[in-house]
């Protein structure tokens, strides 16, 4: 672990003499007429007790804490746990008693292995429901994520799932808890806009883990995004939809369990009743049954940890999760002050505006001020206040280069402000609740670049996600489809690659043309999309479908007019282009960047995602 100091190769005459500690009191046992003895490395003041594996010698005990290291494992016992060696160097741990961790002892370390561990629970959460789900968009693209969030709502460790999801789930679990109660054996199902949801197919799930007493140890969350949840046109993402209710079911939120009890009724007939219900109910069950059982998982790991640990030692090492992350922050923004207030404007391809001002806040040490961006939009592109502070959450996560979890300790010193429109539209009132798929999708990425523009840490990625939709009566297929990143000082963009907000794979073909009527026909890379420049942006991808049924096609997507832009003196990534080729015909039509159309069987589509934007001016004529 980087945190530690001491390095494995080290010898004690290599440390200063100042520098060195006495480790512990070293118990002896006789075998025979041998007594075996342990044989230390040397620690530093604050640190665990470290032993070289390979020098311990059979019927050697030591007492946690302790470090215990090799050139190929490390293994640390706690307190109250005794190592013994046996036979060729096993280790077998006994657990002397069971008692809270001392928080004060160690800190360093422990936060490293808390850390770990807490990340570890969320990556079992979104195994588990990737194993479990039944859907194409859970199992194969893997568009959920999982996360732990701590006993007042705020994110503390997630896997590396979407990032326009995890930066959002602090907000959609507080929201929920500002109306609902989480008791022991309780799970609330939302998918609501006005309650931190992002769009309707992205359907959230939560519970809390308890301790014996009842005291609350934190919340266990995930988002999966639902193929097919209903609205005007299958795959619930019309691009021509101008309220929320168009675009398929709102889930306001509902308990699916109650003391431990499942009862699915009231949200089977949320999803069937619907003004537009879903097509795939079945399939929307089985990808809700396997959150649950995810988010059990996760539950039963964190009570796990609290009957090991103790109540007092979670709290304190989330807390310190998010501490230690505003302290790094706060260094790594240092270098911007100077600059302050750093500003930039993107319009989006209909040109609504994206306004964004970075200064010193009132209350807090950054403001990011989003004053003078685009009133409510007529269409799909509003996002929500979770979205922004996801789009938020992940730009300051970037100006970390360390490995530290995505966690809501990066907002400890910054305050938003942010008007009603585009980026913040009323959800409330019924009656008048704007469509917002493209504003999650869409608006998170160009909102993304945007701010990475005030900053000046790299050119314009494809700042799209190429939502692609297609289905009939029978079924619904969602894929979003990868780019090229921008260029920044010291490297060029990558080609092909999702980015930014979106983490998800793309369909396989195999799983594709078994699953559905189409054929793929082409899957390659845009050569020389990307923009020139010092260094160059990354390429964006062709994609070529053929479609063997009646279908209806959607489309989402940006930087159809509005090039991705290049930096100090790069040249723009290209525009993207989709195409159809009907029936009968040899002559490509072209089509906008968002549509919905119904095609006939033997349709052509042929989409050209952007490429990004290049940094620094050519060295070339």
């Amino acid at each position: 672990d980087s945190d530690l100091p001491f390095h494995p190769m080290l010898s004690s005459k290599d440390v200063p003499l100042e520098g060195r500690v006495d480790v512990m009191n070293l118990r002896t046992e006789k075998s025979g007429s041998k007594a075996k003895t342990i044989n230390k490395l040397h620690a530093f003041p604050g640190t665990s007790p470290i032993y070289d594996w390979s020098t311990l010698e059979e019927g050697a005990e030591m007492e946690g804490p302790a470090l215990v290291v090799s050139p190929f494992a490390t293994f640390f016992a706690e307190k109250a746990w005794r190592i013994r060696v046996q036979k060729e160097g096993c280790l077998i741990a006994s657990r002397v008693a069971v008692a809270a961790l001392p928080v004060h002892e160690d800190t360093t370390t422990r936060l490293s292995l808390f850390t770990h561990r807490f990340q570890a629970l969320a990556e079992d959460m979104g195994a588990l429901l990737e194993r479990t789900a039944f859907s194409v968009n859970v199992k194969e693209r893997l568009d959920f994520s999982c996360a732990l969030l701590d006993k007042n709502g705020f994110l503390i460790a997630n896997a590396p799932h979407i990032p326009v999801h995890l930066g959002s789930l602090g907000v959609c679990l507080r929201e929920v808890l500002k109306e609902f109660t989480l008791e022991p054996g309780d799970v609330i199902v939302t998918n609501h806009p006005a309650y931190g949801g992002s769009h309707l197919p992205d359907v959230t799930m939560m519970c809390g883990a308890f301790d014996e007493e009842g005291h609350c140890l934190g919340y266990l969350i995930n988002r999966a995004h639902h193929a097919e949840i209903g609205g005007k046109y299958p795959g619930s993402m019309p691009a021509d939809a101008t309220s929320l209710e168009e675009e398929g079911v709102i889930l306001s939120p509902v308990y699916v369990m109650r003391q431990g009890k499942a009862d699915w009724t009231e949200l089977r007939k949320m999803l069937v009743e619907a003004p537009f219900p879903t097509r795939s109910l079945s399939d929307n069950m089985a990808d809700l049954s396997a959150a649950l059982a995810s988010l059990q998982s996760g539950k039963d790991a964190l009570e796990s940890m609290g009957r090991d640990y103790g109540r007092t030692s979670l709290d304190f090492y989330m807390k310190e999760i998010r501490r230690q992350t505003a302290h790094k922050l706060k260094k790594s923004l240092e270098p911007f002050l100077s600059k302050l207030p750093l500003r930039a404007t993107q319009y989006l391809d209909d040109d609504a505006a994206l306004r964004v001002e970075i200064r010193e806040g009132k209350d807090k040490l950054w403001c990011f001020d989003f004053s003078g961006s685009a009133e409510v939009h007529p269409g799909n592109f509003n996002a929500t206040e979770a979205i922004v502070h996801s789009v938020i959450l992940y730009v300051l996560r970037l100006l970390i280069n360390e490995p530290i979890p995505l966690n809501e300790g990066l907002m400890e010193d910054v305050e938003v402000i942010l008007p009603l429109g585009m980026l913040n539209p009323p959800f409330r009132d019924m009656e008048i609740m704007p469509a917002v798929v493209g504003g999650n999708t869409e608006l998170s990425q160009r909102l993304t670049d945007t701010i990475l523009l005030a900053f000046g840490l790299a050119a314009c990625s494809q700042g799209t996600m190429n939502n692609l939709l297609f289905g009939n009566e029978q079924f619904g297929f969602y894929e979003t489809i990868a780019g090229g990143t921008g260029a920044g000082p010291g490297f060029n963009g990558a080609s092909g690659v999702h980015q930014h907000m979106t983490n998800t794979r793309i369909t396989d073909p195999e799983i594709m043309e078994f699953r559905y009527p189409i054929k793929l026909e082409s899957f390659a890379l845009r050569r020389g999309s990307g923009g020139e420049g010092r260094f160059y942006g990354g390429d964006g991808l062709i994609r070529t479908i053929r479609f063997l049924a009646p279908v209806v096609v959607t489309m989402l997507s940006q930087h159809r007019k509005e090039a991705p832009y290049g930096l100090a003196g790069g040249k723009e990534g290209a525009l993207g282009e989709q195409y159809l080729i009907l029936p009968g015909e040899s002559t490509p039509r072209p089509l906008p960047g968002c549509f919905s159309r119904a095609v006939p069987k033997g349709t052509l589509l042929s989409i050209f995602t952007p490429g990004g934007g290049g940094y620094g001016e050519s060295n070339y004529p």
